[in-house]
Parts: structure tokens; C-alpha cells; sequence
């Protein structure tokens, strides 16, 4: 009997290992640190399967006579145990790729820097009107715990750290929504978190179809080296914007105004989408109708409500500069109040500060960040800043100036007030309900 050993007991690794032990593998989970309780809960069932378990630290017992291991997405390649499987020449792979090795299921993928997951479940909601098709992966349903069901396709959200464990992944469609700074400590560099993510389009790997962002100049020059047969959107042959519709190769497809998402990163979003149901056969008008019953995932310029003229927007996913940088693009001509900063990635503040500039008239700013962010936006010619320390006296603050929006899109982590961006979102939504 082969043995596998998951690292991480977290979601992707239960359902990992629950799916090798079905497929007769001995199957063991190993935890470095102590899990959240929501997973210690599981740990006496998983046992009763017969699957080993060992929490706080990777023992050589654990690893002796391993055959692959399979990770969580958040273990990075330069931690202690990968150093261990590596010296010991054990394959690692990533739960994604053990699901595409155990299914018949076409995969339909999805990755980039910003706006993963929003395609992703576009996608998937399109494709519903004829097909069986849910969303897995980084939007949080590991592909594994659907395998063994009947489905037309995966809708599968692939981060960088997923992309970079796969080795046989091969995708019947693959989109890349833009490529800008993120996760380099990660990856050890930005040439490698590039590398990791054009893994899914070039080689062996390469997809039946790749479908590109025409406007992100490096995927305008990636596709001329990217397998499969190219489709571009953003762009005036293939999928783009004219007349105030987006057209698919001369058909329009659906009028701007018809559209429930804000902003051009969401226009592009919903090209994706538009690309994928096409190169699937599916008619205009049911693309049409599925789209404009689609809503925007939580924490995603997500609209909260509107209260005395003000429109709340929370868009807490925004956890790097780039990704605050196209909501702050979706607004043009009304005054915005922005409430930015967190745990700060130390990346370039250069372009978000024009951004701000251009569409915002009062920044408010709280957490860890706050001293370099105004810094940055002074030395740019931003003076309008507010400094609060949390998130519900920015709130208030921000009501109290009477702005047409106020948006949260922090442009930073959410670790030094929050538990994550979900958290922070929830805080921000359940306040402005309140008030």
C-alpha cells in the first residue's frame, strides 16, 4: 500500500486525505503548528477512517517511507518539512493537481493576481444555464471533495502556490486575468511567481484553450508563447468592449448598463467569462441572462447599502495596492471617501497614489500602514488624510463628511486588527448595517 503524507490539516489537506484513503492509499496528516478548532474538531472522525494524524511538529516517523505528499496551499516551498520531503527526493504536489490525477472531470481554470474569484464564480454561475459546473480551488472547495461526484466541469480558482505544486495538470480551458507584484517573499522573487503561474499554459501542461488579457502587457507578450489556441479579451478581435456593449468575435453579448458588476477589472472579469461560455457552445442569450443575475462575492467592491445619499462599498479582498487600484478606477466624477491601510507588504505606492488623485477626495487611514501610506500620498500631493485608529471611528468619520461613497479597499493584510480579509469585511458591513 503506497504511502501519502498531506501537509497542513486544513481544508484542502482533509479533503486530500479523506480522497486518497478512498482510493486506497495510508494515508498520513501532518500539522506543524496547532490547527484552528475548526479542524482539531475532525481529527477523532478522520482518525476513525484510519488516517494518521500528528499536530505540532513533522516527525521522521511521519515521513520514513513516504511515496508523494500532497500540500496545503499556504506551506511555502522554503519551510522546514519541504527542506525534509526535498532532501529525501519526495515528490510534492499540490491538492489540485492530486484531483486532476483522480478524475475523468474536465478542469476549467482560473488564476491571476486580482480577480480570481470573482471570475471564477462567473464562470461557474454561467455555465449552470447548461452544464453542471462548480466552482473549486482557491475560492475555497478543494477540487478533491468533488470528484467523485458527476459534473460536465471544475471551475477551479488556481493561486500561484497551487499552480507552482503541479506537474501533469492539464486544463481544457485556462484563463489569466493580469499579472502584477504579489506573493515575491513567496516565491522568492518576481520572475518565479510569474513562472508558477504561466506553468498552467506552456509545456506539457498547456490547455486546449488559453484565454489572455490583451490590455496587461505582459500577457499581451505571454501569448505568443502560450499553448493552446489563444483567445484574448480586452480586445477588439476576439472578446472587447465597443459601442457600449462587449462584443464575442462581432456578437454582442451584453450591454454595459446590463451589467451588475462596477467598474473595467469587472467588464473583464465578465469577458473571461463571456470566452469560456462560448468556446463551450453556449447561446448568447442564456450568457446574457446568467450574467445579469450574477452578484458580486462577498468583500469584493461588494455594495453594502445606501444610507442619506451615501453608497457603502466593501472591498476588503483588496489586500494589495493593484487590487485597490481598480476600485479606485471604477469611480469617476463623485466623491469618494477611502478607508485604507492594514499590515503593510511594502510594495510600490507610487501608482495607487495617482489613482487617489484622480478619484478620491478624502482619505482615512488606520493600522500598521498608516505611516508610510500618508508619507507616500503626501510626497504624491495627496493632503487630504484622515488618521483613525479603528475601523468603525473611520466609519463614522467618513459618514460625517457627507461623501457620495465611502469605500473600504485597504491595499494592505488584515493581520494587525483582523483575523483575516473576511473578518475585516464583516466588521465593516456589520457596522454600516447598524448604523
Amino acid at each position: 500500500m503506497a504511502k501519502v503524507l498531506v501537509l497542513g490539516l486544513s481544508k484542502s489537506g482533509i479533503a486530500a486525505a479523506i480522497g486518497a484513503k478512498k482510493r486506497g492509499y495510508d494515508v498520513y496528516i501532518t500539522e506543524g503548528k496547532t490547527p484552528r478548532e475548526e479542524f482539531l474538531n475532525q481529527i477523532d472522525e478522520l482518525k476513525a477512517q484510519g488516517i494518521h494524524i500528528e499536530t505540532n511538529g513533522h516527525t521522521n516517523n511521519f515521513i520514513e517511507g513516504t511515496d508523494f505528499a500532497i500540500t496545503s496551499p499556504g506551506i511555502p516551498p522554503k519551510s522546514e518539512i519541504f527542506q525534509k520531503l526535498n532532501a529525501k527526493n519526495i515528490p510534492i504536489i499540490s491538492e489540485i493537481e492530486f484531483a486532476y490525477q483522480n478524475t475523468d472531470i474536465p478542469f476549467i481554470v482560473i488564476t491571476g493576481t486580482n480577480g480570481k474569484t470573482t471570475t471564477t464564480a462567473l464562470v461557474s454561475h454561467i455555465l449552470s444555464k447548461n452544464f453542471s459546473a462548480p466552482y473549486c480551488g482557491n475560492i475555497g472547495v478543494p477540487p478533491t471533495s468533488l470528484i467523485d461526484e458527476k459534473h460536465d466541469f471544475l471551475v477551479c480558482e488556481v493561486s500561484s502556490y497551487q499552480a507552482q505544486m503541479t506537474n501533469k495538470f492539464k486544463a481544457k480551458i485556462a484563463c489569466w486575468t493580469n499579472f502584477t507584484p504579489d506573493h515575491i517573499d513567496w516565491h522568492g522573487g518576481l520572475e518565479n511567481y510569474f513562472k508558477a503561474k504561466a506553468k498552467l499554459f506552456t509545456g506539457s501542461q498547456s490547455p486546449e484553450y488559453s484565454i489572455l488579457n490583451a490590455k496587461d502587457p505582459r500577457l499581451k507578450d505571454f501569448a505568443k508563447k502560450s499553448g493552446g489556441k489563444i483567445v484574448m479579451f480586452d480586445d477588439e478581435k476576439d472578446c472587447g468592449i465597443k459601442d457600449g456593449a462587449i462584443y464575442f468575435r462581432n456578437e454582442e453579448i451584453i450591454k454595459l448598463t446590463e451589467c451588475p458588476l462596477l467598474g473595467h477589472h469587472n467588464y473583464q472579469n465578465i469577458m473571461c467569462g463571456i470566452a469560456v461560455a462560448k468556446l463551450l457552445g453556449m447561446k448568447n442569450e442564456d450568457i446574457r441572462e446568467r450574467i445579469m443575475s450574477f452578484r458580486a462575492p462577498e468583500h469584493r467592491l461588494e455594495k453594502v447599502r445606501e444610507m442619506d445619499g451615501i453608497t457603502f462599498y466593501n472591498d476588503s479582498k483588496a489586500t494589495n495596492p493593484e487590487a485597490s487600484i481598480v476600485a479606485i478606477d471604477s469611480f469617476n466624477n463623485v466623491d469618494v471617501a477611502l478607508i485604507l491601510g492594514g499590515r503593510d507588504k511594502n510594495t510600490d505606492l507610487t501608482q495607487m497614489c495617482e489613482s487617489i488623485n484622480k478619484h478620491i477626495h478624502t482619505v482615512l487611514l488606520i493600522g500598521e500602514a498608516t505611516e508610510r501610506f500618508e508619507q507616500n500620498l503626501k510626497k504624491n500631493g495627496f493632503d487630504n488624510i484622515i488618521k483613525e485608529g479603528t475601523m468603525e471611528s473611520a466609519i463614522d468619520k467618513a459618514i460625517s463628511l457627507k461623501p457620495d461613497v465611502v469605500l473600504l479597499s485597504p491595499a494592505c493584510a488584515s493581520f494587525d486588527m483582523f483575523k483575516s480579509y473576511e473578518h475585516r469585511g464583516d466588521v465593516f458591513k456589520e457596522y454600516v448595517l447598524s448604523k
